[in-house]
């Protein structure tokens, strides 16, 4: 795993945010970073060349989705995901534990692995770590992720500790059977939303972590509130000396209470999903560019961005293509959504190295929310 470092940079005095670069055999991220989703091997509306030219270091893709289409043989066949998509910066792969929990009825768990029915044409599959393991390796990503289980986050503790129990032993053969030192494994912490099995996941969970561990099972539907408290419980725990990855998270405030709490890398679909429903996220804000008020607004959307759409566009015609349905609009915004949390980890980098996170964050929350 010689191709795989973690290097800190700098320490916020008054935090555990931190700023380093995570080195990988395609590149190296700096970090605190956030990665855009390419669920099925592309970003939605947006061309790779553009990714690169607005400062996107590393892709997240599917392993559910990408196993069902276009198969993960085939891609193999073409040579690997970074082939396939003509990526040639890092990508991470998840296990699509987090799709086979959102399944609901259309799945079975045991202890073997996950039975489940393909939501494209009903066919029957079953995901054990074994068969994750060698799909994530078919892909050839960067970085993959270990098969876990995420349980609701309304779970019972008696059922929330059977499930992080399963995730542990499916942790122990996904480590067996991970056979290709070109891809470092991240383990995956569940525990739900119960501060002792969060802890007691992160304790069995670190012996597995060689370069990166990852925090799943948040940002699932419960309160922020109880996010934070169960980051606040496993934050004395984690590694020092590598990335942790807290997982589908794109919200600026999470991102920021992550940070806060050690957290170093980030992914969610959120950007492209409200840019695709005529929504942008501002410096000061969301806009929702479909409102009447912007039919006369000859402005840029987000004055604070350097982005194509920013430099060339009005919410006037951004309005004008959303309302008319056009295609052009879901890839404008696009730009500009994906942009804006790229730029906002840059911020974030550069407060935290100038000793000025606390205030940053304080500045942004007013800014963004409204929040004093």
């Amino acid at each position: 795993m010689s191709k795989f470092s973690f290097k800190i940079n700098h320490k916020d005095p008054h935090s555990m945010a931190r700023t380093a670069e995570f080195t990988t055999p395609h590149g190296v991220i700096k970090t605190p970073a956030f990665m855009p989703v390419g669920t099925a091997a592309t970003v939605k509306a947006m061309l790779p060349s553009t990714l690169h030219e607005i400062g996107t270091q590393i892709l997240l893709s599917n392993t559910y989705h990408l196993y069902l289409r276009p198969g993960n043989e085939l891609v193999r066949e073409a040579g690997g995901l970074h082939k396939f998509m003509n990526w040639d910066k890092p990508i991470l792969t998840d296990s699509g534990g987090f799709q086979v929990f959102s399944l609901g009825p259309l799945r079975k768990i045991t202890d073997e692995g996950v039975v489940f029915s393909s939501h494209i044409d009903g066919s029957k599959h079953l995901f054990t770590p074994e068969k994750v393991m060698k799909i994530e390796e078919d892909l050839g990503a960067d970085v993959i992720m270990a098969f876990d289980e995420c349980s609701q986050p309304d779970a019972t503790h008696e059922y929330a500790e059977k499930a992080m129990t399963r995730t542990l032993h499916w942790l122990e053969r996904c480590k067996n059977a991970h056979v290709n030192d070109t891809q470092m494994l991240f383990p995956i912490i569940q525990g739900n939303m119960y501060e002792d099995l969060r802890v007691q996941s992160a304790k069995a969970t670190i012996p597995f972590a060689e370069c990166g561990i990852a925090v799943g099972g948040l940002s699932v539907g419960e309160p922020k509130e109880t996010m934070v408290k169960m980051l606040d419980a496993l934050a004395p725990h984690y590694p020092e000396n590598m990335p942790r990855y807290m997982m589908g998270v794109g919200s600026p405030d999470y991102i920021l209470e992550g940070v806060e709490r050690g957290i170093d890398m980030f992914d969610c679909v959120l950007p492209t999903r409200l840019a695709r429903n005529g929504t942008a996220m501002t410096s000061k804000g969301k806009v929702v560019v479909r409102n009447a008020k912007y039919k006369h607004d000859f402005s840029p959307l987000d004055e604070n961005c350097d982005c194509y759409c920013c430099r060339n566009f009005t919410k006037a015609y951004l309005r004008h293509l959303v309302n008319c349905n056009e295609i052009l609009a879901a890839q404008l915004l696009s730009i500009h959504n994906v942009r804006f949390l790229l730029k906002f980890a840059e911020d974030i980098r550069k407060a935290i190295d100038e000793n000025r996170f606390q205030e940053f964050k304080r500045q942004f929350y007013f800014d963004y929310y409204g929040i004093k």
